[in-house]
């Protein structure tokens, strides 16, 4: 019985105990055992109790401090090593040897801080730092993005999607209470049911309506009830009819209630009532306590100064936008007696007021202000009637004779014989003005027009515009000897008058004849013209911008003369004429320029071309015999020899004078053009040997070593051709040609495995090379292995990142709906790259958007008129978009461009069977090939 006895029995309870605490059955207290609550300012039951004890919360209060000040002893709040959390001590006495050993404890403290302080600052370092890294704040992970947003455009910030609604469905579409309307069927079944009355008030079928002495309502105690008479009798249905006709007649009784019956004139028009409330709306759409502050901000501006015009003018705007048309006008007639001579006060009241009144208004405005033009002008427009318009006029130029405007104004109201006589005295009183000089020289006749001028130049000798008509006067009557004369006084007097006329003065003068003839000798360009237009500094574009063609040539004409040995000046002056003149114009331009510039080769190319051009082959002959006589051993005028006779069929004639050339001039394209005359004529073997003997002297000339390993192609000796390119490629590796020839072989005999390497050996050697890259990708695609091809494409956009073929092409490798956004990244890339814009182009078309198509076919020929893909692309479009003028058009224009560069073109073009052809067959023929497969 001792040994299950528990040892702790009946010995006393260890400190802090409490019985039952480890298995959670803990006391409680209820209310009853501290009794009932009660309020903090609830009076103490101790009725005599000192000031600050006598209230429930003045007790607590006290009780509360106490509990504060006395000391926590309990376990809880001990600790082995440091003690009690709080001062044992603390209430006893502070003394001197107590705050000297706390200096002492904090010195000691301080210097072993020290002695550790760099040691823990780095270690507290190292570990923020890598806390840092394992759980970085948000902020440090957006910092790249934020700086690169310094980079965002406006348009790009403005098109970043709002955030949406994060409610959810019910939150964002509240579901109000619909009211439908009660179907009549509703309302017979009820009545039939409930109501047994079906008869019909007497005084309806006798009135037409309700008959009840208050109008607007029912004559019913009861309003809202049901009266007699909207049923039928003997029927259990509604009557909708006399419903309506009940609705109309209380209107009636309604509008009836404000006419006036005394006159008989009924004062509310029952048909325009609605439609006049519209005139109550105000029409301005500011906020109206911005109209309130801005009538003080006016008001306190016109009692301070109400001298000022432009605060009656303001105030007077203010309340005509808002609506307030009476208070505006009498506000500007105040303004007109405080400020009477403002003329814009005056012309504002004149603009409130309506007809009538307006004229009065600008009378009292004369008498105050009788020289006033603007308000003479007013005077005029207020009038109606042409007579009184005159009348108003002349009264005006009687107080104000010498003013312009109001001479300008009475002549244009007046037949030309009244013109006349009225611009006679206008010109007395107003001598300095140009344009009534000129008005009245155009009305007058030939002679009475040479003596106005006469007298215009007296009066204003440094306006040139006088000379001009003067001479143009002289054109128009046949005396074309009297205006270099007049030209010649022109110079003359300005230059006394130290006139200096610019650019665009010189070009208004745009018209064609005898006029700009005689400027374009000694005149045009010496009037005070400074050096930098006399050395064709001067933007002649800006002359056929504004069609003044004329002068541009007349520029030309005086630079030639100024440097007549500048073959610059020259050809400018011949493409000017090519463009915007005749053949003839032309040929005779060409002739003086190969006088002065016999050196200059591409002068005699081109009057050769041009008589080529027109049929006329012997002259072109003659040309460039000339042309020889002047630049012997030329490689440009052998070679042009040779084309136009191997153009014209001369192919024996051709055949001497490439053996002349080869053996006075033995260059590289001497022997090209001759194996290439071999080639297409068929001669295979000759052109095979003159290739060899090339070779021996040009080995690293690319172009033989291609149409070397053509013509072994041509024979189908796949091996003979293969040999070619790679002696070719040993020769120049950086032929970019080459690799693509020998790959596109190396494919054909089925080798894709080899013409894979062959690209792969070409790009090592030829790094950053677009072209290369794109016949890698385009190799996968034939080969039906999109995925690399996409992989190859991303890897040659990271190493040529600017390259517009690339980029072209990479637009039709993706899907249809990422194509949009891909042709996005390619304009940021290459904006202005040709094949980029002409990729864009195909883009709209494959969309059938026409129009935009179109406009970006123009800007791409615009860009790059050499581009023959995009003339082609551009033809094929209009041939199936596009009118039978639209086409011929953009046939005309590929033809005056002569376009020489493409894929597509060249691949055309320099096809053995196409070498006579046009260029318009040409681009037929690459338009042909074209399919619209993207």
């Amino acid at each position: 019985m001792n040994k299950k006895k528990k040892p702790f029995l009946g010995m006393p309870a260890p400190l802090g105990y409490v019985p039952g605490l480890g298995r959670g059955a803990t006391g409680f207290t209820t209310r009853s055992d501290i009794g009932p609550a009660r309020d903090a300012n609830d009076p103490v039951d101790d009725r005599h109790a000192p000031p600050g004890k006598r209230t429930v919360g003045d007790q607590m209060k006290k009780s509360q401090a106490a509990d504060d000040d006395d000391e926590d002893l309990n376990d809880t709040n001990y600790d082995e090593f440091n003690g009690y959390a709080g001062s044992l001590f603390s209430s006893g006495p502070y003394e001197k040897d107590d705050e000297e050993a706390d200096a002492i404890y904090a010195a000691l403290d301080k210097r072993m801080d020290e002695r550790r302080k760099e040691r823990r600052e780095q270690r507290e370092k190292e570990e923020i730092e890598k806390y840092r890294m394992e759980r970085p704040k948000i902020q440090q992970q957006f910092s790249d993005l934020k700086r690169k947003l310094a980079e965002v455009t406006e348009e790009e910030w403005l098109s970043i999607p709002e955030v949406g609604d994060a409610r959810n469905k019910r939150q964002r579409n509240p579901r109000y209470e619909k009211l439908t309307p009660v179907p009549d069927s509703f309302f017979a079944k009820h009545l039939q049911t409930g109501e047994n009355h079906t008869s019909v008030d007497p005084r309806q079928t006798q009135f037409g309506g309700l008959n009840t002495p208050y109008p607007g309502g029912l004559n019913t105690p009861y309003p809202g009830g049901m009266t007699p008479g909207l049923m039928t009798p003997g029927t259990g249905e509604l009557d909708m009819r006399k419903i309506g006709q009940a609705r109309n007649t209380l209107m009636d009784m309604r509008l009836s209630q404000v006419s006036d019956s005394v006159s008989g004139q009924t004062v509310v028009d029952p048909k325009g009532y609605l439609t006049d409330l519209n005139s109550m709306i105000p029409t301005h759409g500011g906020d109206i306590n911005d109209i309130k502050k801005a009538r003080l901000l006016l008001k306190s501006v016109r009692e301070t100064n109400p001298h000022h015009p432009p605060a009656w003018i303001a105030s007077a705007r203010l309340e005509e936008v808002t609506g307030k048309l009476q208070v505006a006008r009498n506000l500007i007639m105040k303004g007109t007696e405080m400020c009477p001579k403002s003329e814009d006060v005056w012309l504002e009241a004149a603009r409130l007021q309506p007809g009538d009144t307006a004229k009065a208004v600008v009378a009292q405005a004369v008498r105050h202000l009788p020289q006033s033009v603007r308000i003479y002008i007013r005077a005029a427009e207020l009038e109606t009637d042409i007579r009184a318009k005159k009348r108003v006029l002349r009264k005006a130029l009687e107080h104000v004779p010498n003013s312009v405007r109001l001479w300008k104004a009475a002549v244009e109201l007046e037949e030309p014989e009244d013109a006349r006589i009225m611009l006679s005295r206008a010109v007395e009183c107003c001598p300095t003005s140009v344009e009534l000089w000129l008005a009245l020289a155009r009305l007058e006749t030939y002679e009475n027009a040479r003596k106005v001028l006469n007298k215009a130049r007296e009066n204003i000798p440094t306006d040139r515009h006088i000379w001009i008509t003067a001479a143009k006067l002289e054109e128009a009557n046949g005396n074309t000897q009297m205006v270099e004369k007049i030209i010649d006084r022109a110079i003359t007097s300005l230059r006394a008058n130290g006139v200096e006329i610019n650019r665009e003065q010189w070009i208004q003068v745009r018209s064609a004849g005898a006029v700009v003839s005689a400027l374009s000798t000694d005149a045009l360009l010496l009037v005070g013209v400074p050096w930098w237009a006399r050395t064709l500094g001067w933007h002649l574009k800006d002359c056929v911008a504004h069609n003044a063609l004329e002068c541009a040539r007349a520029i030309y004409a005086y630079a030639l003369q100024v440097f007549p040995s500048k073959k610059s000046v020259w050809l400018r002056a011949a493409y000017f004429e090519k463009n915007h003149g005749t053949r003839e114009s032309l040929e005779a331009l060409l002739q003086r320029a190969v006088a002065h510039c016999p050196k200059a080769e591409v002068l005699w190319l081109m009057g050769a071309k041009s008589k080529w051009l027109a049929g006329d082959v012997p002259a072109a002959r003659s040309i460039l015999a000339l042309a020889f006589q002047a630049n012997p051993n030329s490689e440009e005028i052998w070679l042009a020899a040779v084309k136009l006779e191997s153009e014209n069929n001369e192919y024996e004639r051709a055949r001497r004078l490439l053996a002349k050339a080869r053996s006075s001039a033995p260059t590289a394209r001497v022997f090209m053009k001759s194996v290439k005359l071999e080639w297409v004529l068929g001669n295979l073997v000759a052109a095979q040997e003159l290739c060899e003997e090339a070779l021996k002297h040009y080995e690293d000339f690319p172009k033989l070593w291609m149409m070397k390993g053509q013509i072994e192609e041509q024979e189908e000796l796949v091996e003979k051709a293969r040999e070619a390119y790679n002696q070719g490629l040993k020769k120049c590796p950086h032929s970019t040609p080459l690799w693509l020839l020998l790959s596109r072989l190396e494919e054909k005999v089925g080798q894709l495995t080899r013409a894979r390497a062959i690209l792969e050996k070409s790009r090592l050697k030829n790094p950053k090379n677009p072209g290369l890259w794109l016949e890698s990708v385009r190799l996968e695609y034939r080969a039906g292995l999109k995925n690399i091809a996409s992989t190859l494409m991303a890897k040659a956009l990271q190493e040529c990142p600017n390259s517009g073929v690339l980029w072209s092409e990479a637009i039709f490798l993706e899907a249809r709906p990422q194509r949009k956004t891909k042709s996005v990244d390619a304009l940021k890339k290459c904006e202005h790259d040709p094949h980029v814009l002409l990729a864009v182009a195909k883009l709209f078309w494959s969309e059938r958007k026409i129009t935009k198509a179109r406009e970006w076919f123009h800007r791409t020929v615009k860009i790059d008129s050499d581009l023959g893909d995009a003339w082609a692309f551009f033809y094929k479009f209009e041939l199936q978009h596009g009118t039978e003028e639209q086409r011929e058009e953009v046939r005309r224009r590929c033809e005056n461009a002569e376009p020489r560069h493409g894929e597509l073109w060249c691949a055309t073009s320099k096809d053995i069977a196409n070498w006579q052809r046009k260029i318009g067959e040409i681009l037929v023929l690459v338009a042909a090939r074209i399919k619209n497969t993207f």
